[in-house]
């Protein structure tokens, strides 16, 4: 009878989820100045294009995206992208880059990448003001740590590559309604910012965004599209999410050179599309997959 009572118990424990990051509560805002930097910050990255789009009311830095397209709920959500780790991680060397990047310096990338444009001044107000408001997303993150629920799920390789004729389908089924049927997005009459990013063509992120690699967008996808999904609740199998991820980034968007990137090739990540490579993998299967097999070889050596 004992046993009976212990065994579901250890079950439920088995099941607890962790213990995700939560942003500080509004209430924890600082009053004057420093409190009107930090919610200018959040207001700049949740309405990106108001402020710095192709008709930004500050400066025309940007496509139109926010960085909320990728970095959802103004970069507080669990497994969204969030900027819990911003504050507690950087400075900190990046293999990308090959150097050691700052805060202001990821910022900047975002913009020439995700947001297909040039970065604020460094010193400028909006600058300072998305750089205050990271910092006070992470103000209780400790010094070096990433929290549970940071970043994208990290979803497992397909034992194929993925398969954009696949994934159009899903596109076509699950996100269409809100990105277009041509990956357009969507926008209110007149508006400067989307309501719905677009997920290819001129205006949407460029070939060197963290989303273009398959990893992220894939991770991405499953716990946050179509809208209304998160990690409780995804509505989309991994599968699909590979394959979507698959179709959306086979589809046109803007180039970015980056013969500078990755100076150490033996770091590119598997899934980097664009050589050249220390291994004797195409750029195809880089792009597309099979990814496992690129890991076990590295694995070897």
């Amino acid at each position: 009878m004992v046993a009976l009572i212990i065994l579901p118990v250890i079950g439920l424990l088995a099941l607890k989820p962790p213990a995700y990051w939560h942003p500080p509560a509004d209430s924890q805002i600082p009053a004057g100045a420093k409190g009107q930097q930090i919610r200018y910050g959040r207001e700049l990255i949740a309405h990106t294009a108001k402020y710095l789009g192709p008709k930004g009311s500050v400066r025309q830095l940007s496509n139109g995206m926010n960085c909320q397209n990728c970095h959802l709920d103004a970069g507080t959500k669990i497994l969204g992208n969030n900027y819990s780790a911003v504050y507690s991680t950087y400075p900190k060397f990046r293999e990308r880059s090959g150097s050691v990047e700052t805060i202001v310096k990821r910022v900047s990338d975002c913009f020439e990448r995700s947001l297909g444009g040039k970065a604020p001044d460094s010193a400028s107000r909006e600058m300072q003001a998305i750089v205050a408001y990271m910092q006070w997303l992470g103000m209780d993150v400790q010094k070096g740590q990433r929290p549970d629920g940071v970043g994208l799920a990290k979803l497992t390789y397909l034992d194929r590559a993925a398969d954009s004729t696949k994934g159009r389908l899903v596109y076509v089924a699950k996100c269409q309604v809100c990105h277009g049927a041509t990956g357009e997005g969507m926008k209110v009459a007149g508006a400067r910012e989307y309501v719905y990013p677009p997920m290819w063509g001129p205006n949407s992120y460029n070939d060197g965004a963290g989303l273009y690699r398959l990893s992220g967008f894939a991770g991405y996808v499953k716990n946050n599209m179509p809208f209304g999904s998160n990690y409780t609740n995804p509505q989309l199998t991994d599968e699909e999410s590979w394959d979507v991820a698959a179709f959306i980034n086979s589809m046109p968007r803007p180039h970015k050179e980056q013969t500078a990137d990755w100076p150490g090739i033996k770091n590119k990540p598997v899934d980097f599309p664009f050589g050249p490579y220390a291994d004797q993998f195409n750029e195809k299967q880089h792009k597309f997959g099979p990814f496992q097999p690129i890991a076990d070889a590295r694995k070897v050596k």
